[in-house]
Protein backbone atom coordinates (compact mmCIF):
# COMPACT_ATOMS: atom_id res chain seq x y z
CA UNK A 1 0.00 0.00 0.00
CA UNK A 2 1.38 3.41 -0.93
CA UNK A 3 1.12 6.26 1.58
CA UNK A 4 -1.52 8.82 0.57
CA UNK A 5 0.67 11.77 -0.45
CA UNK A 6 -0.86 14.42 -2.67
CA UNK A 7 2.47 15.30 -4.24
CA UNK A 8 6.11 14.37 -3.93
CA UNK A 9 6.96 17.49 -1.88
CA UNK A 10 4.91 16.03 0.97
CA UNK A 11 6.73 12.69 0.88
CA UNK A 12 9.08 12.08 3.80
CA UNK A 13 12.70 10.97 3.49
CA UNK A 14 13.26 7.20 3.30
CA UNK A 15 14.26 6.96 7.01
CA UNK A 16 11.19 8.87 8.06
CA UNK A 17 9.05 6.90 5.64
CA UNK A 18 10.24 3.65 7.19
CA UNK A 19 9.45 4.93 10.67
CA UNK A 20 6.01 6.08 9.60
CA UNK A 21 5.40 2.75 7.96
CA UNK A 22 6.24 0.94 11.20
CA UNK A 23 4.21 3.32 13.38
CA UNK A 24 1.07 3.82 11.34
CA UNK A 25 0.44 1.29 8.63
CA UNK A 26 -0.22 -1.67 10.98
CA UNK A 27 -3.01 0.39 12.56
CA UNK A 28 -4.55 1.90 9.44
CA UNK A 29 -7.71 -0.23 9.69
CA UNK A 30 -8.23 0.79 13.34
CA UNK A 31 -7.82 4.43 12.33
CA UNK A 32 -10.39 4.11 9.58
CA UNK A 33 -12.76 2.24 11.91
CA UNK A 34 -12.49 4.99 14.56
CA UNK A 35 -12.96 7.74 11.97
CA UNK A 36 -15.92 5.88 10.43
CA UNK A 37 -17.70 5.51 13.77
CA UNK A 38 -17.05 9.13 14.68
CA UNK A 39 -17.82 10.74 11.29
CA UNK A 40 -20.52 8.26 10.25
CA UNK A 41 -19.53 8.43 6.61
CA UNK A 42 -17.15 6.34 4.54
CA UNK A 43 -15.95 9.30 2.50
CA UNK A 44 -15.51 11.58 5.52
CA UNK A 45 -13.64 8.81 7.34
CA UNK A 46 -11.29 8.38 4.39
CA UNK A 47 -10.68 12.14 4.29
CA UNK A 48 -10.05 12.27 8.05
CA UNK A 49 -7.59 9.37 7.95
CA UNK A 50 -5.81 10.96 5.01
CA UNK A 51 -5.48 14.27 6.84
CA UNK A 52 -4.40 12.45 10.02
CA UNK A 53 -1.75 10.59 8.04
CA UNK A 54 -0.33 13.87 6.77
CA UNK A 55 -0.27 15.21 10.34
CA UNK A 56 1.44 12.05 11.55
CA UNK A 57 4.10 12.44 8.87
CA UNK A 58 4.63 16.02 9.95
CA UNK A 59 4.94 15.10 13.64
CA UNK A 60 6.45 11.61 13.44
CA UNK A 61 9.66 12.88 15.02
CA UNK A 62 7.72 13.88 18.12
CA UNK A 63 6.75 10.27 18.86
CA UNK A 64 8.84 9.32 21.88
CA UNK A 65 8.06 5.64 22.03
CA UNK A 66 5.30 3.78 23.77
CA UNK A 67 2.10 2.66 22.13
CA UNK A 68 2.15 3.67 18.47
CA UNK A 69 -1.47 2.62 18.02
CA UNK A 70 -2.71 4.94 20.78
CA UNK A 71 -0.51 7.75 19.41
CA UNK A 72 -1.89 7.25 15.90
CA UNK A 73 -5.52 6.99 17.05
CA UNK A 74 -5.08 10.19 19.09
CA UNK A 75 -4.00 11.95 15.89
CA UNK A 76 -7.06 10.56 14.07
CA UNK A 77 -9.33 11.69 16.90
CA UNK A 78 -7.82 15.18 16.93
CA UNK A 79 -8.18 15.38 13.17
CA UNK A 80 -11.82 14.35 13.50
CA UNK A 81 -12.46 17.08 16.11
CA UNK A 82 -10.82 19.65 13.83
CA UNK A 83 -12.91 18.37 10.92
CA UNK A 84 -16.11 18.73 12.98
CA UNK A 85 -15.19 22.29 13.93
CA UNK A 86 -14.47 23.19 10.30
CA UNK A 87 -17.44 21.46 8.68
CA UNK A 88 -20.28 22.11 11.05
CA UNK A 89 -19.29 24.84 13.46
CA UNK A 90 -22.29 24.50 15.74
CA UNK A 91 -22.37 20.71 15.65
CA UNK A 92 -20.96 19.25 18.85
CA UNK A 93 -19.00 15.98 18.80
CA UNK A 94 -21.12 14.97 21.84
CA UNK A 95 -24.43 15.47 20.05
CA UNK A 96 -27.14 12.84 20.29
CA UNK A 97 -28.62 14.02 17.01
CA UNK A 98 -26.05 12.35 14.82
CA UNK A 99 -27.32 9.08 13.41
CA UNK A 100 -25.24 6.83 11.23
CA UNK A 101 -26.33 4.25 8.73
CA UNK A 102 -26.44 0.67 9.88
CA UNK A 103 -23.62 -1.74 9.12
CA UNK A 104 -25.52 -4.93 9.82
CA UNK A 105 -24.39 -6.71 6.66
CA UNK A 106 -20.97 -7.52 8.11
CA UNK A 107 -21.86 -10.66 10.05
CA UNK A 108 -19.71 -13.67 9.24
CA UNK A 109 -21.37 -16.73 7.82
CA UNK A 110 -21.75 -19.61 10.28
CA UNK A 111 -22.58 -22.95 8.72
CA UNK A 112 -23.24 -24.58 12.13
CA UNK A 113 -26.28 -22.49 13.01
CA UNK A 114 -29.82 -22.80 11.83
CA UNK A 115 -31.37 -20.05 9.71
CA UNK A 116 -33.53 -19.08 12.72
CA UNK A 117 -30.45 -18.73 14.95
CA UNK A 118 -28.63 -16.71 12.31
CA UNK A 119 -31.65 -14.45 11.90
CA UNK A 120 -31.85 -13.99 15.69
CA UNK A 121 -28.13 -13.11 16.01
CA UNK A 122 -28.35 -10.84 13.00
CA UNK A 123 -31.23 -8.96 14.63
CA UNK A 124 -29.29 -8.74 17.90
CA UNK A 125 -26.22 -7.39 16.08
CA UNK A 126 -28.32 -4.84 14.23
CA UNK A 127 -30.00 -3.71 17.43
CA UNK A 128 -26.67 -3.43 19.24
CA UNK A 129 -25.26 -1.38 16.36
CA UNK A 130 -28.25 0.95 16.54
CA UNK A 131 -27.92 1.31 20.30
CA UNK A 132 -24.19 2.06 20.10
CA UNK A 133 -24.86 4.59 17.33
CA UNK A 134 -27.46 6.29 19.52
CA UNK A 135 -24.99 6.84 22.36
CA UNK A 136 -23.61 10.37 22.75
CA UNK A 137 -20.34 10.63 20.81
CA UNK A 138 -18.13 10.66 23.91
CA UNK A 139 -19.65 7.40 25.17
CA UNK A 140 -19.76 5.84 21.70
CA UNK A 141 -16.10 6.69 21.27
CA UNK A 142 -15.06 5.09 24.55
CA UNK A 143 -17.07 1.91 23.83
CA UNK A 144 -15.41 1.71 20.42
CA UNK A 145 -11.90 2.20 21.78
CA UNK A 146 -12.32 -0.36 24.57
CA UNK A 147 -14.62 -3.03 23.15
CA UNK A 148 -13.79 -2.94 19.45
CA UNK A 149 -10.22 -1.64 19.33
CA UNK A 150 -9.36 -3.37 22.62
CA UNK A 151 -7.25 -0.51 23.95
CA UNK A 152 -6.35 -0.65 27.64
CA UNK A 153 -7.73 1.90 30.09
CA UNK A 154 -4.28 3.55 30.17
CA UNK A 155 -4.12 3.75 26.37
CA UNK A 156 -7.59 5.28 26.21
CA UNK A 157 -6.69 7.75 28.96
CA UNK A 158 -3.58 8.81 27.06
CA UNK A 159 -5.50 9.08 23.81
CA UNK A 160 -8.33 11.16 25.30
CA UNK A 161 -6.00 13.07 27.65
CA UNK A 162 -8.13 12.26 30.69
CA UNK A 163 -7.37 10.36 33.92
CA UNK A 164 -7.82 6.57 33.95
CA UNK A 165 -10.62 7.00 36.50
CA UNK A 166 -12.53 9.12 34.00
CA UNK A 167 -12.13 6.42 31.38
CA UNK A 168 -13.46 3.83 33.82
CA UNK A 169 -16.45 5.94 34.84
CA UNK A 170 -17.34 6.90 31.25
CA UNK A 171 -17.05 3.28 30.17
CA UNK A 172 -19.26 2.14 33.05
CA UNK A 173 -21.84 4.80 32.17
CA UNK A 174 -21.73 3.86 28.50
CA UNK A 175 -22.23 0.18 29.31
CA UNK A 176 -25.10 1.04 31.66
CA UNK A 177 -26.72 3.19 28.95
CA UNK A 178 -26.44 0.29 26.53
CA UNK A 179 -27.84 -2.15 29.07
CA UNK A 180 -30.86 0.07 29.77
CA UNK A 181 -31.48 0.73 26.09
CA UNK A 182 -31.25 -2.99 25.34
CA UNK A 183 -33.72 -3.79 28.14
CA UNK A 184 -36.09 -1.07 26.91
CA UNK A 185 -36.02 -2.56 23.41
CA UNK A 186 -36.70 -6.00 24.83
CA UNK A 187 -39.67 -4.62 26.81
CA UNK A 188 -38.15 -5.27 30.23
Amino acid sequence: MNPPFRDESQAPSSDKAGRIERLILPHLDAAYNLARWLARSDQDAADIVHEAFLRAVRYADSFEGGNARAWWLAIVRTTYLTWVAKTSGARSPLSLEEVMTSGDGDLPADGGRSPEELAHWSQCASMLTELVEALPAGFREIILLREMEELSYREIADLLEVPVGTVMSRLARAREMLKRAWAARQGR
